[in-house]
């Protein structure tokens, strides 16, 4: 969202129209998300719906991580990575100049100047991305693909971004990034830092944290649960757990064991009794028995999340998951995520 609010803001600083119905449209950029394989069904869906007298760009992460799909199905006169920032400008001038632009090059190290003009989804809520891309591996991500290694913004452009959005009648912040635990150790400084430094910043708003992964946030717990115990900070953690089986998340490739998890949890409800605790959880991924997803069925039963993120098992393309062997029939995955489903439902 942090992305489309800036190419927005771009586009109308340098003089387009933005206008809110494609039929008006000379020019239709979709900023696409392809995390997912029903996500990335759902893109390409709505690109060939795009009209053919209108030029089409595909912006986002769609592009690299599946542009073979995205070039043999959809008809587009200009692609982009995610995050492009102004560059958007250069590929929309020279798609209304007729050329067809195929601009992926050094994508996966895009970090777009934090003081780029935005238009604002909501006027009263500032989306600030802290940092792009992750130090992770995981067995079934293709994110990666698109937004790269970790890459941080400094403390002091993060608060400097505060301060300025706060002055046009912001309230609320959403810190973002693909894991937010690992924001700066690209760059020597953490994410407690990070909050310490937000929370002495004057004003009237409050703070929400984005998606951290356990195994960074054990590293730093005690320092990151006292950075929280700020008024500024929403008691919010969103903290994906993905299988409450060690032996299926050995084979994620996701490096902490459910005491790990559990032990964050733990944490921070001690010191957080109203603590909002969202979790994700993958149904069906190769290798997952019947005992390991009762593992996990046991342990949202424990935990009791506010909210957990089901999915399905998809394989994405050139993931080392889609690879691997002991696949679990879909017929059996939609089973499991129906049990997860309704669990979810009654204790939240």
């Amino acid at each position: 969202m942090a992305d489309g609010e800036v190419m927005a803001g771009c586009l109308a600083e340098a003089g387009y129209e933005l206008v809110d119905n494609v039929g008006d449209a000379d020019i239709v950029i979709y900023n696409t998300c392809a995390v997912k394989g029903p996500t990335e069904n759902r893109m390409i869906t709505l690109l060939k719906r795009v009209p053919g007298d209108k030029r089409l760009i595909v912006a986002g992460c769609l592009p690299l991580i599946n542009f073979r799909r995205l070039s043999k199905e959809v008809h587009f006169d200009g692609v982009v990575g995610p995050a492009p920032g102004d560059k958007i400008l250069q590929v929309v001038e020279k798609v209304a100049s007729g050329e067809q632009v195929v601009a992926l090059g050094n994508a996966q190290a895009s970090k777009p100047n934090l003081f780029l003009p935005r238009i604002r989804v909501n006027p009263v809520v500032s989306i600030i991305p802290i940092s792009y891309g992750c130090l992770g591996a995981c067995a079934y991500c293709c994110v990666i693909f698109a937004r790269g290694s970790l890459r941080s913004y400094s403390i002091q452009d993060i608060v400097e971004r505060i301060k300025k959005d706060l002055a046009s009648g912001v309230r609320e912040v959403w810190l973002t990034s693909q894991d937010t635990a690992c924001y700066g150790k690209d760059i020597g400084v953490s994410l407690p830092e990070l909050l310490g430094a937000v929370g002495k910043v004057k004003g009237d708003f409050i703070v929400r944290v984005g998606m951290m992964n356990p195994h960074i946030a054990l590293d730093m717990l005690d320092d990151l649960v006292d950075a929280f115990d700020d008024n500024k900070v929403f008691k919010f953690l969103h903290l994906p757990v993905q299988s409450g089986d060690d032996e299926v998340l050995k084979l994620m490739r996701r490096p902490y064991s459910v005491e790990g998890f559990k032990r964050v949890v733990e944490a921070f409800r001690g010191r957080f009794p109203r603590l909002n605790l969202v979790t994700d959880v993958i149904c069906g991924f190769p290798g997952e028995t019947e005992e390991a997803f009762e593992n996990t069925v046991r342990l949202i039963e424990l935990i009791k999340p506010d909210m957990v993120n089901i999915s399905k098992f998809f394989a994405r393309p050139r993931t080392p998951a889609a690879r691997m062997k002991h696949k679990v029939p879909f017929t059996e995955i939609k089973r499991r995520s129906k049990i997860l489903t309704d669990l979810t439902l009654k204790i939240a």
